[in-house]
């Protein structure tokens, strides 16, 4: 940003994954005169800032960067180590709780597996036509295909079995999973991050993107943000930033934590915090599905940020998708592997694509019991109220997840021969965090912020995220949320723009 000092910007965004890059760009689309500061605790981990880390070529320079993130609590009991890229929250109630904090966020991290919601899944509150055009949008702007294993073999085979256990009316058919991957001419796969939503957005003279600043405080003036107080992390230094209108989308536990430190709280801040129960299994495909002729080794483009027998996901795995219904309320994600994940008998042979994870997500009950709640008899590292988390299972919860497990049991043995039994992966594995910011239509005290995202009882503070879907759902929240941040930005806009008309353009 041209003269990129501590003045006056039209807007700050605070957090710069995929729905706080989302709002930059698409604020920046619509008027290029608009001042957009996005501020970010964390660091790039490369260039193009917010990339993905899969794109990192060298698996020493990669394990290198991720090395050098943060890290945080040991794993708790029922727990296990944080992935890479991310850092344990370090709650009893949801042991795998985790957040990142570097340029991208979690974006710099993900599956990237981009399904649309559907049925009970689907936020009530916005129409659902214009929901449709935003879904849309962030399709494009996170570059969703379902081609980009195409060329996987035995797909076919896992979607043929797997279809003629769940296609049904009203149900989408088992398919490619949609995902947020681009495929090169060589077949390479290039994942997006945030990055890629961004665009050329870094580059542009009325946009900064501002690493290794945190925010502190929304400055408050009546019903209004006048803007942001911050520190820099690596000098210490405080100042305030002041804005005409502040977005905060920094994950579905530090953004309840920054309206709770500033003041904002509304009854149901932090609250109907859900994400989705995960049962996982595995199977070896049966070699009846096997065509005849498939080949044990094949020569086709891996990704260059995957070693051959590392379990990853590579061009040659195939990513395929059970879709959730209301139904059946689970949604699959099916991989098949480069590697087996349990040992297997000596002799066996396995052909590319053969080992198939599938894993089961479940719609959680919504409880306004379940929740992130900020801790003033206690600080984090940066002086902010500690974050604490409320987190039970349900008796629904707990019947949604021995259906799963009979339900993806029944899939591996169709498939062919299940490799041990299938289990729950503890809470909070999923890294989807729904709701604690959740929207509604109404300042009923069952909800943060209005379907644009504009935070009750004030004028021009807005909340973007996950943790913005007010609905519990099955399927990958990541493109709900994007597009939702997409309708915020245009609001946002709008209202900026009204402003101008009625007090005389901004410099």
């Amino acid at each position: 940003m041209s003269g990129g000092s501590d003045g006056v910007v039209d807007v700050v965004v605070i957090g710069s994954g995929p729905v706080g890059t989302a709002v930059a760009r698409e604020l920046a689309d619509r008027d290029l005169a608009l001042r957009v500061l996005v501020l970010e605790a964390g660091q790039a981990l490369g260039d193009p800032a917010g990339g993905h880390v899969k794109n990192i070529a060298d698996a020493k320079e990669r394990d290198r960067v991720l090395a050098g993130l943060a890290t945080g609590p040991e794993p708790l009991p029922g727990g296990t180590p944080a992935r890479p890229g991310t850092v344990l929250v370090g709650a009893p109630d949801m042991p795998n709780a985790a957040m990142s904090t570097n340029v991208g966020g979690m974006g710099a991290h993900w599956t990237a597996a981009c399904p649309r919601p559907v049925d009970d899944e689907v936020p009530d509150c916005i129409d659902p036509a214009v929901l449709d055009e935003a879904l849309t949008r962030a399709e494009e702007l996170l570059a969703v295909t379902t081609h980009a294993f195409d060329r996987a073999p035995l797909t076919g085979a896992v979607q043929t079995v797997l279809g003629q256990l769940f296609d049904g009316p009203h149900r989408r058919p088992v398919g490619a999973m949609p995902v947020a991957v681009t495929v090169g001419e060589d077949g390479a796969l290039h994942w997006t991050g945030p990055a890629i939503i961004a665009g050329d957005l870094w580059q542009r003279p009325n946009v900064e993107l501002r690493t290794g600043t945190l925010a502190r405080r929304i400055l408050l003036d009546g019903d209004r943000a006048t803007g942001v107080e911050v520190v820099d992390l690596a000098s210490g230094e405080r100042s305030a930033i002041e804005a005409r209108a502040v977005v905060i989308a920094a994950d579905a536990f530090r953004t309840p934590q920054l309206l709770h430190a500033s003041g904002v709280r509304p009854a149901a801040l932090g609250r109907y915090l859900t994400e989705h129960p995960q049962v996982m299994a595995a199977s070896l495909l049966d070699e009846k599905y096997v065509p005849e002729g498939a080949l044990v080794d094949v020569d086709l483009p891996r990704s260059s940020a995957a070693a051959p027998g590392g379990g990853a996901i590579v061009p040659v795995s195939g990513v395929s998708w059970v879709p959730y219904a209301a139904d059946r309320p689970f949604h699959g994600q099916v991989m098949q592997m480069d590697a087996s994940p349990m040992p297997l008998d000596p002799g066996t042979t396995v052909r590319p694509g053969q080992v198939v994870g599938l894993g089961w997500f479940c719609k959680k009950e919504l409880s306004p019991d379940n929740r992130v709640w900020l801790d003033d008899d206690a600080v984090d590292e940066h002086g902010l109220p500690a974050i604490r988390i409320d987190y039970t299972l349900s008796d629904a919860d707990q019947a949604a997840i021995e259906a799963a497990k009979a339900e993806i049991a029944a899939a591996a043995a169709a498939l062919g021969r299940p490799l041990g039994e299938p289990f729950v992966m503890p809470s909070g594995s999923s890294l989807h965090y729904l709701g604690t910011t959740r929207m509604g239509t109404a300042d009923d005290g069952t909800s943060v912020c209005d379907p644009t995202g504009r935070v009750w009882g004030t004028a021009n503070l807005y909340v973007g995220g996950n943790n913005v879907v007010p609905t519990a759902t099955a399927c990958n929240p990541t493109l709900t949320a994007v597009a939702i941040g997409v309708l915020t930005a245009r609001t946002l806009a709008a209202s900026l723009a009204t402003l101008d008309v009625s007090e005389g353009a901004h410099p």
